[in-house]
């Protein structure tokens, strides 16, 4: 653990108003050391910084000794309830080498999981182990069920699977990989957040962010007291994409955060991996959309696992699915979200009937019922 001069100092260097990334980075290979850095003058720092830049570098600010005192103290409860809180920068031994490769890489990283796997961040988190699983927001149930029948399934395989703890696929992708039968070497998975390790969002996240943490890692690049900013999130989308050999994108809309994790893994050099869907469903479009700019079109785990070396072998199928009970209204259904009508006319059932077995198979969890009154067939493992 480093000390609290250390400490300090990397605080000071990433938290200097005007002095982005780059230029700290030009600093630490400049001088060696955050502590060097912000120990330099005015005239050692021209070379490097404006004078506005140096300025700031070289002045605490007012919030800096409160962020200090904060980070201090989160640290120092590290072991509670069995979990390890520990900071990493760039330059130490443990910082994750994949993150390294990528063109911006954070210049600290907070960590918060068990023992296990926080005394060597750098070897648990190795790219060619890792997943990124990410999507929409607000899937269909189907694209919540594939999502946790991928995770889980590739994690059973031997891979640790990324996501964000977002809302929607990001959350199904947490749940998956933790239902996994089997443990395998490394975290289940990880947490890439877009704030403060201090605080949960969504706050409806908070079980399932203490269970991430008791059996993988959560990791943020923001200091403590960070709240859930917009620009965060994008931002953050570099390091769920760099910690991984792959990008998986289960639903997106066109214009969402999922495609920009995506092309970021692209610019990365990681593999862009996509599940089709609906021609008719707007979550599906973003998808579509990779898969013609190049991204591969994947059906089955076997078919993301052929681009992952050294993974355990998985019967073949659809996502690990087993076969389930069918019926003739099933068959009419289909995999698209269809009305009451429409569903109507293809069985010739009455309306009551239809309504009665509609709604016992959604108790069976093999309908889902749509806003808007529609259904939807949930195929699970």
């Amino acid at each position: 653990m480093m000390d609290r001069e250390e400490l300090s100092a990397w605080l000071r260097l990433c938290g200097a108003e005007g002095v982005g990334r780059a230029s700290a980075r030009r600093l630490l290979a400049a001088f060696g050391s955050a502590e060097a850095a912000v120990g330099q003058d005015m005239h050692s720092l021209a070379a490097h910084l404006t004078p506005v830049q140096a300025k700031s570098l070289l002045t605490a600010s007012e919030q800096h000794a409160a962020l200090l005192e904060a980070t201090l103290r989160w640290l120092g409860a590290s072991g509670e309830a069995g979990l390890v809180r520990t900071v990493v920068t760039l330059g130490d031994a443990a910082y994750p080498s994949a993150l390294l490769e990528i063109e911006d890489p954070p210049l600290m990283l907070y960590l918060l999981g068990a023992q296990r796997w926080l005394h060597a961040p750098v070897s648990c988190l190795q790219r060619a182990r890792c997943l990124a699983i990410v999507g929409s927001r607000n899937p269909t149930p189907q694209g919540g069920e594939t999502t946790r029948q991928f995770a889980r399934a590739l994690r059973e395989a031997g891979l640790t699977i990324v996501s964000g703890l977002a809302l929607g696929i990001d959350a199904a992708a947490h749940e998956g990989a933790l239902a996994a039968e089997t443990a395998p070497d490394g975290p289940a998975t990880v947490a890439v957040v877009g704030t403060g390790l201090d605080r949960v969002y969504p706050s409806r996240h908070l079980d399932l962010a203490r269970r991430v943490a008791a059996d993988g890692l959560l990791v943020s690049e923001y200091p403590m007291g960070t709240p859930p900013l917009a620009a965060n999130f994008p931002r953050r989308n570099r390091i769920i994409s760099g910690l991984s050999h792959g990008v998986l994108v289960v639903e997106a809309a066109p214009a969402s955060g999922s495609l920009i994790t995506a092309r970021m893994a692209n610019e990365q050099g990681r593999e862009v991996f996509a599940v089709p869907g609906s021609i008719h469903a707007v979550q599906s479009r973003g998808c579509h959309a990779l898969i013609k700019q190049g991204a591969k079109l994947v059906e089955t785990v076997a078919e993301v696992l052929e681009e992952f070396p050294a993974t355990r072998p998985i019967a073949p199928g659809p996502a690990c699915a087993k076969p389930r009970r069918e019926s003739a209204l099933l068959d009419a259904l289909g995999f698209d979200p269809m009305g009451l009508d429409a569903l109507q006319a293809r069985t010739g059932l009455d309306t009551p009937s239809l309504q009665v077995r509609l709604l016992e198979l959604e108790l069976d969890g093999e309908v889902a019922r749509l806003p808007g009154g529609f259904f939807q067939r949930v195929v699970r493992a």
